[in-house]
């Protein structure tokens, strides 16, 4: 464990004058820093890994049942792409505390690039997880359209360009760049999330054709979990960017002291643990793989 902090040109004032990898390494070797990765780490992984882990067996198990010919869901392989990105947050901080609490910077420089890349694809890979729902349910008969093999073949682009988007995001040789296009981005990320599950959420609480009759009880509380479901996806989504958007706000390391501004900084992960275990849980939740929580029929 770290017991002298190591210190950068003007941290005795403020972190302004140190790159933003430099300002995060010099926060994990507070105290606070340091029981806040520590803690972090071990959170994600007793939660976080056995979930991602437990998605891609079953993944792999319904994929060999199914057979290789069969197209697998959007939702089901957005879902796979999130898990992985998971596994790599894990990664990260398992690496990033490693390097903490053993004072090796390199391997904690990895862990926090690999915490980086994971915040970008987690934002765009959620902007994609509303617009799969918000043309489910809204747009449906674009939705089967979409099921199709150009559809399939569209998905597939859409994630590639995703996932190298992120690499060209952390290759930018100016961090003004990257911190500019991530404060453009969170704002339209939280936009297309509220518009897109406030428009689910309509559509959900107007009564349909199906609702009539013998069946509307039925359609009612499948209604009603989805409703609930959507809302609770949406209230974490909100705290998360809207976390990042009041970090971002408050961050001024010109007028704040040093404990004030690794405060804010290291307050940011803690905004996406919540989200990182959201998908997972929904997907073992329809799969009836959690024994506790199982949907009724």
């Amino acid at each position: 464990m770290l017991t002298n902090p190591p210190t950068f040109s003007n941290t005795t004032s403020h972190l302004s004058s140190v790159t933003i990898f430099g300002r995060l390494q010099f926060c994990w070797s507070t105290r606070a820093g340091i029981l806040s990765i520590t803690v972090l780490t071990i959170l994600n992984n007793l939660f976080l890994l056995p979930l991602c882990i437990s998605v891609l067996y079953v993944g792999l198990k319904r994929w060999r049942q199914q057979g290789k010919g069969m197209p697998l869901s959007h939702s089901n392989v957005l879902t796979y792409h999130i898990v992985i990105l998971e596994l790599m947050n894990v990664l990260g901080s398992t690496l990033s505390c490693f390097g903490v609490h053993t004072n090796i910077t390199t391997m904690e420089a990895v862990g926090i690039y690999f915490l980086a890349y994971v915040f970008s694809g987690q934002m765009m890979f959620h902007i994609l997880t509303c617009v799969e729902r918000y043309l489910a349910v809204v747009h449906p008969i674009t939705y089967v359209a979409l099921k199709s093999a150009k559809g399939i073949r569209l998905r597939n682009i859409t994630i590639s360009c995703v996932w190298l988007t992120c690499l060209i995001g952390l290759s930018l040789p100016d961090e003004r760049i990257l911190m500019l296009l991530s404060f453009c981005m969170v704002p339209v990320a939280l936009a297309f999330i509220s518009y897109c599950s406030i428009s689910v959420l309509c559509i959900l609480i107007r009564p349909g054709p199906g609702s009539r009759g013998g069946n509307r009880q039925k359609v009612d509380q499948s209604k009603m979990r989805a409703f609930h479901t959507i809302m609770a996806i949406l209230s974490l989504l909100l705290i998360r960017f809207g976390g990042h958007i009041c970090v971002n706000a408050l961050y001024d390391p010109e007028h704040l002291s040093n404990g004030n501004t690794c405060a804010i900084w290291l307050a940011e992960s803690w905004f996406c643990l919540p989200t990182g275990l959201m998908l997972p849980l929904l997907f073992l939740y329809r799969a009836r793989k959690i024994p506790l929580c199982r949907p009724k029929q």
